[in-house]
């Protein structure tokens, strides 16, 4: 099976790299060419634009940074629409709008092709290890004909029904994990104001009720001032601007979801956009 990988970002490289590794032909695509380079040394072929990616392709792969992105990619110019042949399967593991998905999914059934909608969390470390979790939605049996794909780059992976479904379930997540984040944030800043030891303090209260991933895994990092990102701010808050957007169309209010925005966005425009999300802190240097 000839897989086309589009986007070798942060995420996208080392995914990349574990579809080589599990023995895929690869041919990858990304706009700023030199960060094909690791994997064209890992023998993956590199190619001009989406539309020649998806030629050579029996699945196309693309993660990229935003819902505009992800149309760019599938039906601008020289895109993967261009490419493609009754049959084909897009998996876009990109975080984008639910909506958006589903029309992109019927402008590709139009061509006789499929798309799955399988966004991603566990970040960087996840993608390096394989360990991602993976949430699908689309057509079933399409699902189970790409579950090979997805097991070489993630160990949780959850069938969640029909088209945008997936992204669905990424909103979710992000809303929970971007509370979290605020939580450890208030604490952290908490325990420095009361003069206390921040690092004990963090190793009282990650084993007891108020533990979580955020605070194990980006608790430390803030501590040791560690801002590199394994996701961005700036991500978070398109994320969040995502899922605001869904929510509206739900037509209801999530306060939280809100008030947390509201601070990832301040922090953009502090210039906090590239730190990793522990880097929220800073918004209150």
């Amino acid at each position: 099976m000839n897989i086309g990988f589009i986007g070798t970002g942060i995420m996208g490289a080392p995914m990349a790299k574990n579809l080589i590794k599990a023995g895929y032909s690869l041919m990858v695509f990304n706009r700023t060419r030199e960060k094909t380079a690791p994997l064209a040394a890992l023998g993956a072929r590199v190619a001009d634009s989406p539309a020649q990616v998806a030629q050579s392709s029996d699945i196309i792969i693309t993660i990229v940074s935003d819902t505009p992105d992800v149309e760019s990619v599938l039906f601008g110019e020289n895109g993967v629409e261009r490419g493609l042949s009754a049959g084909k399967v897009v998996i876009d593991m990109s975080t984008i709008s639910p909506e958006a998905t589903e029309g992109f999914a019927r402008r590709l059934a139009e061509k006789g092709c499929h798309l799955l909608d399988a966004p991603v969390t566990g970040g960087e470390k996840g993608a390096i290890e394989g360990t991602l979790t993976i949430m699908v939605g689309g057509e079933e049996a399409i699902f189970e004909k790409c579950k090979p794909v997805f097991e070489a780059m993630g160990k949780n992976i959850v069938y969640m029904g029909q088209s945008g479904n997936g992204q669905k379930t990424k909103l979710v997540n992000q809303v929970t994990i971007a509370l979290n984040l605020v939580g450890m944030t208030e604490g952290l800043r908490l325990a420095r104001e009361a003069g206390i030891d921040a690092h004990k303090a963090l190793q009282a209260i990650s084993s007891g009720a108020a533990g979580s991933w955020v605070l194990s895994v980006l608790g430390p990092r803030v501590l040791n001032n560690d801002f590199a990102p394994g996701f961005m701010i700036k991500l978070q808050q398109k994320d969040l601007r995502l899922a605001l957007e869904f929510i509206g169309k739900l037509g209801k209010r999530f306060e939280g979801t809100e008030l947390t925005y509201s601070l990832f966005t301040r922090a953009v425009e502090k210039g906090l956009g590239e730190q990793g999300t522990q880097g929220l802190i800073n918004l209150f240097d």
